[in-house]
């Protein structure tokens, strides 16, 4: 005769345990598909425009791969990048790029932030300010450059008749000029996109508690302490985030510079990518422009790798002190 068994009645964290454990159903499920199916359109243009181009150049880059030719072509080593790093055109168009990215980065920082703050302590009118701003932003390179270029027209451009009014006699152009030509194009640059980052940091104070500036007032702290002690450390990260979005798109800097000097005068203004595209377009060699890609990629990652651990020593500190 066998013993009946022994019904033992479940623990209270049994219990709790079986009640805490999801259940996956049905629903669940049928929620997933329906985010991956929002998500397929990005997924396969990114891959289908960016994914796949990258990895297509980082392969031609050891080819001789040309627009006359179909295929890869005979296989080259690394003969493209050390051909792209023996040629001076290349260092000097690099070193434009380095230059554009110094000329525009500093006042597209500190303008936006210094018309942002006066913007956000603005009772009313707000929104045309925002406007104003904003509006140059979203016109096409093209537009733009053509409105910089008639600004800069020997003799009869805004820029001439400003000298002849200040008493100074007209050059021959901003453009014109080895000197001045990369100032021009910057100077375009910083109008042009100077409301993008304005938008990002009016953004930022709006997060700000205006109780920390009223008790900060009290305190009787004036508006550059107020400032400097609760504006510049809360806006930390929007700052770091628009000097590294800056520098990335200052060094990709093309339309402006083709469109108003094309390169000139001479290669005085010649940047990273129109000597890309120069090379893989006018002399169809592509295996050659793509290790000139890959290259400037490297300056890029570098100079973005290296901002950021400048960045987090500098937090270091402020934490250590």
């Amino acid at each position: 005769m066998t013993a009946a068994p022994v019904l033992t009645r479940p623990t209270d964290a049994a219990i709790v345990t079986r009640r805490a454990r999801p259940r996956v159903n049905s629903t669940n499920r049928g929620q997933g598909r329906t985010g991956w199916l929002f998500l397929a359109p990005f997924g396969l243009f990114y891959a289908a425009f960016l994914l796949g181009p990258t990895v297509w150049m980082l392969i031609t880059s050891f080819f001789n791969t040309s627009t006359v030719r179909t295929g890869l072509g005979t296989f080259a080593g690394f003969a493209n990048y050390a051909e792209m790093l023996g040629r001076s055109d290349f260092w000097s168009s690099l070193w434009h790029t380095l230059q554009f990215t110094l000329y525009t980065t500093p006042p597209l920082v500190i303008l936006a932030f210094v018309f942002a703050v006066l913007t956000n302590r603005m009772n009313r009118g707000q929104w045309f300010f925002r406007l104003a701003f904003f509006l140059p932003f979203i016109l096409p390179s093209a537009t733009i450059s053509l409105i910089w270029v008639f600004i800069f027209t020997p003799a009869t451009g805004l820029w001439a008749s400003l000298q002849t009014a200040l008493g100074m006699t007209p050059g021959s152009g901003m453009l014109s000029s080895p000197n001045t030509a990369m100032i021009g194009v910057a100077i375009a640059t910083v109008w042009w996109t100077l409301g993008f980052n304005f938008v990002l940091y009016l953004a930022g104070l709006q997060e700000i508690p205006r109780e920390l500036y009223e008790a900060a007032a009290v305190d009787g702290a004036s508006n550059w302490q107020q400032i400097k002690s609760i504006t510049l450390p809360l806006l930390g990260r929007t700052t770091t985030l628009v000097i590294l979005l800056q520098i990335i798109a200052s060094l990709k800097i093309f339309d402006q510079v083709y469109l108003m000097t094309n390169g000139g005068p001479g290669i005085s203004t010649q940047v990273s990518l129109q000597l890309i595209t120069g090379v893989g377009f006018t002399d169809n060699r592509l295996g050659a422009a793509s290790a000139a890609s890959v290259l400037l990629f490297i300056v890029i990652v570098a100079i973005a790798v290296i901002r950021q651990l400048v960045e987090r020593a500098a937090a270091k500190r402020e934490i250590g002190a």
